[in-house]
């Protein structure tokens, strides 16, 4: 069996830190998996295009699609609160429309709230990465980082206090995951990982 190959659609640019931490997390959880990454800029074009790139993926070869997007913030010209099951429902929606089968390899994940929920949940990368040897800066754990309302806003407060930076998510994510050896067991406080992990191991080749 060759190693299967897996389409990844993201709401991010090309460098992204979505699209580094993905193919990143894919490596450590797959080594050898082959990914084709497409990245749709933000999440309006994500909830009006990935159905489309979705069928493409699949005609071009892939043996599965994961559609990963972040709950947080809420798209463009909508006041209501982010909810995974409407855009859900949505992103179903364009599949149909785009023609993939009901049963195709298709997965979604929704990362609640924000990429930096991951970053939450691995916090002895987060403290490791905003040390010194000088000053060690202890970071408490999140028990449940899909929880936190604004993980986001939580990182850049560490970076500031620890070391005075501006949290950079292209820059210093990724940079958080490979400070240490990667931590599942820690990552997988987070629901919305786990549930990325199962897809990605669902993904079976030919």
């Amino acid at each position: 069996m060759t190693a299967p190959s897996l389409g990844l659609i993201l709401e991010c640019g090309p460098q992204g830190a979505d699209k580094q931490v993905c193919e990143y997390l894919i490596e450590r959880i797959r080594p050898g998996m082959r990914v084709r990454s497409e990245t749709l800029d933000n999440k309006a074009n994500l909830l009006r295009d990935s159905g489309k790139v979705a069928a493409r993926l699949l005609k071009d070869g892939c043996e599965c699609v994961l559609i990963v997007w972040d709950l947080r913030p809420a798209w463009p010209d909508r006041t209501d609160k982010p909810c995974r099951h409407t855009e859900r429902i949505e992103l179903l929606s364009l599949l149909a429309e785009a023609g993939v089968p009901e049963d195709a390899p298709v997965y979604l994940v929704c990362v609640e709230q924000e990429l930096e929920s991951w970053l939450l949940a691995n916090e002895r990368a987060l403290s490791a990465f905003l040390s010194t040897p000088a000053h060690p800066f202890p970071v408490q754990r999140v028990r449940n980082p899909d929880r936190h309302p604004q993980p986001k806003a939580e990182v850049k407060g560490l970076f500031k206090q620890a070391r005075g930076w501006l949290y950079n998510d292209t820059v210093h994510a990724i940079q958080v995951l490979k400070k240490v050896q990667l931590d599942f067991g820690r990552l997988r406080c987070s629901e919305s990982f786990c549930r990325f992990e199962k897809m990605v191991l669902a993904c079976r080749g030919r």
